[in-house]
């Protein structure tokens, strides 16, 4: 099986900072951004969890104050490449309907070096669930209930 070229795997185009609606493609993310030059890729990818509070989780919803959210999305990733010695970030977040095990967040650093990498990733998605406008409904058997806070 022939592998694809660095440059051809490059070639994939996405913009590093969205909100959708669809299933999330953490490879495609780190193949738009990683380069020859990165010594470190760290992915953080959240996920629906199957329970919440001691009670199962069937399913959840996300919504968010949209041009708000991608704003302050796009603050965070600049903030990143400020603060921290990382090449690129990405920040990928989804709205909508999630089922368990569905990834509702990805964060994607690309650094020369596993330190800086990992820092700014913890400070990306600590720093989304504090200051980005994104809710979160979590349903259960009985009843559904909106999560304030940390989403």
């Amino acid at each position: 099986m022939a592998m694809k070229s660095p440059s051809s795997r490059r070639s994939v185009e996405v913009n590093v900072f969205r909100l959708v609606r669809e299933p999330i493609d953490i490879r495609k993310i780190v193949e738009s951004i990683q380069k020859p030059e990165d010594g470190a890729v760290v992915v953080f990818e959240g996920v629906v969890r199957d329970n919440s509070n001691e009670k199962p989780v069937r399913f959840l919803e996300y919504d968010a104050y949209e041009s708000m959210a991608l704003s302050k999305i796009e603050e965070i990733g600049s903030r990143a490449k400020s603060e921290f010695e990382i090449r690129d970030v990405a920040i990928v977040h989804r709205l909508g309907h999630m089922e368990v095990g569905e990834c509702s967040t990805a964060i994607v650093v690309a650094s020369a070096h596993r330190g800086p990498a990992f820092d700014a990733c913890r400070f990306a998605i600590d720093t989304i669930k504090k200051i980005v406008p994104i809710w979160k409904k979590e349903f259960y058997q009985d009843g559904e209930v909106w999560i304030e806070g940390a989403h």
